[in-house]
C-alpha cells in the first residue's frame, strides 16, 4: 500500500499541533498553580479531541463515496468526545470537609475538549479566540490577585471552662470580629471544660495576620482552620 501525504493531511496535522497549543496554554497556567491537571493533560486532551473530530467529519468520505445511500452524523463522535472526558474531570475534583477544590480544572479541560473539536472541524479561529478567553479568566479572576475577594469558610475549635461557658457571650464575640456562624458543635471533656467547634465564615477581606492576632488574643482557641470556599 502506498501512503501519499495529501495537502489535506498536512491540514489536519496542522490542526492537531494548532490544538496541542491552545492545549499547552492552558496547562501552562493550570501547572504553575500546581494543579492535578497541566500541561502534558491539557496537550493531550486537546489534540486527541481534535484528532476524533477530524476522523468524525472527513474519515468516512471512502465509505460515502461508494455508497450513494449511506449517511454518517458527524457529531456522534463529539458528543461522545465530550461526555467521555467526564472521568477525567472527575479525577481533578477533591472534597476535604467543606473544602471542594478542582472545579476550575476540571471545567477547563472540558473546554479544552471543546476547542480541540473546534479546530479539529476546522474552525480553528474559534478555538483560538476561545484559548484566548480562557487564559484572561483563568489569569485576571484567580483568587490570588484580590480583583474579587474569595470567602473564607473554615472551623476555629475552643476549649472553654464550664463556669465562663455561655453562647450569646460567644456569639457577641464572634459577631464583634466580624465572623459569621454556621454552625456549632459542643462537647463536654470532662466536668470542667466544653470542647466546642464553630463552623465560620471569615469576612472577604479577612488576612491571615488577622486569624494569627486572633488565636494570640483568645488564649481559649486551641485550633484554627481555614480554606477558601471557591477554588
Amino acid at each position: 500500500m502506498t501512503w501519499i501525504i495529501t495537502q489535506f493531511d498536512t491540514d489536519y496535522i496542522l490542526r492537531i499541533l494548532l490544538s496541542a497549543l491552545c492545549g499547552a496554554l492552558i496547562g501552562v497556567e493550570r501547572e504553575r498553580r500546581l494543579k492535578t491537571a497541566g500541561i502534558r493533560t491539557h496537550i493531550i486532551v486537546a489534540l486527541s479531541s481534535a484528532l476524533m473530530m477530524i476522523v468524525s467529519k472527513y474519515g468516512f468520505f471512502d465509505i460515502l463515496n461508494i455508497s450513494d445511500g449511506l449517511k454518517v452524523d458527524a457529531s456522534r463522535v463529539a458528543s461522545s468526545v465530550v461526555s467521555a472526558i467526564g472521568f477525567l474531570g472527575a479525577g481533578v475534583i477533591f472534597v476535604k470537609k467543606e473544602n471542594v477544590s478542582g472545579v476550575t480544572t476540571a471545567a477547563g479541560l472540558w473546554a479544552t475538549v471543546g476547542i480541540g473539536l473546534a479546530i479539529g472541524a476546522g474552525q480553528q479561529i474559534i478555538g483560538i479566540a476561545t484559548t484566548l478567553i480562557i487564559l484572561i479568566i483563568q489569569l485576571l479572576l484567580h483568587k490570588n490577585l484580590k480583583i474579587f475577594p474569595m470567602q473564607f469558610v473554615g472551623s476555629i475549635t475552643m476549649i472553654l471552662p464550664v463556669s465562663e461557658f455561655n453562647v450569646n457571650l460567644l456569639k457577641k464575640d464572634f459577631e464583634t470580629a466580624k465572623i459569621g456562624i454556621r454552625s456549632m458543635e459542643m462537647e463536654r471533656l470532662d466536668e470542667m471544660n466544653y470542647k466546642v467547634k464553630v463552623a465560620v465564615l471569615f469576612p472577604k477581606h479577612y488576612t491571615e495576620e488577622q486569624l494569627l492576632d486572633l488565636f494570640k488574643t483568645k488564649v481559649f482557641i486551641s485550633r484554627i482552620s481555614y480554606y477558601q470556599s471557591v477554588q
